[in-house]
């Protein structure tokens, strides 16, 4: 009973503390509007090339991890790693973070790779893709400074005026996001004390997180690495194309609100949202984009990034299906 009480918290506090945001930033919006503008004003061209590059980024991703994998010994499949993928993101949208998880269970079903050797190496991935976007942040922070600091200020978070700070609506927000996050981490850390009883477990998980010296051919890992986010990136800016109101927007604007949004999705709810919206919109507003317009583009692209995650996530899990025990490994 306390198993499943605390399975239940689990899955429902990030789509509580998502739901509380996403009212709070929308509370007030017409949502006439966004279906106006979906039904009238969207370039479904540019759109469909934005979800082009949504689709690539995971190909990439998934050829990485492969790099990471062979020093291990093992060679899964590359449909199956792309596959995997796939799965991860749509499993987060159930449980956030449960798809680094579930990645690692898909090898070990269906190409025998070790779930604790493939889970270091996910954790290998992250570290270079927490470097990778601590390195654009900070480009970008330097090169749209003065738009970083205004945000601050607008949102309550100057230093000295405490009193408008508790008293500004944005402070719950994050005061709710923090929350999320603490739980998120607490959660893991009890998860690898877990771990550490299991005998072999914890040096299997280093050795997939040392796999990283023993790269094979590290400028492939490092071009794949580049082209991931470069997707990532194309995914998120060529929507500004899709509408009128923010096709005028500049490269730079789009940087500041992928690092916006970037940052914003690692609170704890289903694929960044609430904190997605939150970022984005507030980020838009400083570059003279109406805050209904923004609020428009915020939920229009958000829902067509997330029905994207459920398509390949059904796409993925059926190509499995279909596919069955077909990989290889290497002792």
């Amino acid at each position: 009973m306390k198993n499943f009480s605390s399975r239940l918290i689990r899955i429902l506090l990030p789509l509580l503390l998502g739901a509380f945001i996403l009212y709070w930033v929308y509370r007030d919006f017409d949502f006439e509007r966004a279906f106006q503008v979906l039904r009238h004003g969207l370039r479904w061209d540019w759109m469909a090339l934005s979800l082009f590059f949504g689709v690539w980024s995971h190909v990439e991703r998934g050829l990485r991890w492969r790099q990471t994998l062979d020093p291990l010994g093992v060679y899964p499949r590359k449909s199956h790693l792309v596959d995997a993928i796939y799965l991860s993101y749509a499993t987060s949208l159930v449980v956030p973070r449960l798809g680094e998880v579930s990645r690692c269970g898909v090898l070990s079903r269906y190409d025998g790779v070790p779930f604790s050797k493939s889970l270091g190496t996910v954790v290998t991935e992250r570290m270079v893709d927490a470097l990778c976007m601590l390195l654009i942040a900070g480009v970008t922070l330097l090169l749209e400074l003065p738009v970083f600091l205004t945000f601050f200020h607008q949102t309550g978070t100057k230093v000295p005026s405490l009193v408008h700070l508790f008293s500004s609506p944005w402070f719950y927000v994050a005061l709710f996001s923090v929350v999320g996050v603490v739980v998120v981490l607490v959660w893991m850390v009890r998860a690898l004390s877990v771990f550490e009883r299991v005998r072999g477990v914890v040096l299997d998980v280093w050795q997939g997180i040392m796999s990283l010296r023993r790269v094979r051919n590290v400028p492939l890992f490092v071009l794949h690495t580049v082209l991931m986010w470069l997707c990532y990136f194309l995914h998120f800016y060529l929507t500004f194309f899709c509408f009128p109101f923010t096709e005028g927007l500049s490269i730079e604007a789009g940087l500041v609100m992928f690092v916006a949004g970037t940052f914003a999705v690692i609170v704890p709810t289903p694929n960044g949202a609430g904190p997605w919206h939150f970022a984005v919109i507030t980020m838009m507003m400083l570059y003279g984009v109406d805050a209904v317009d923004a609020s428009t583009f915020a939920l229009l692209v958000h829902g067509g990034q997330t029905l994207l995650v459920v398509v390949l996530g059904l796409w993925g899990w059926g190509h499995l299906a279909i596919g069955g025990r077909s990989g290889r490994t290497a002792a």
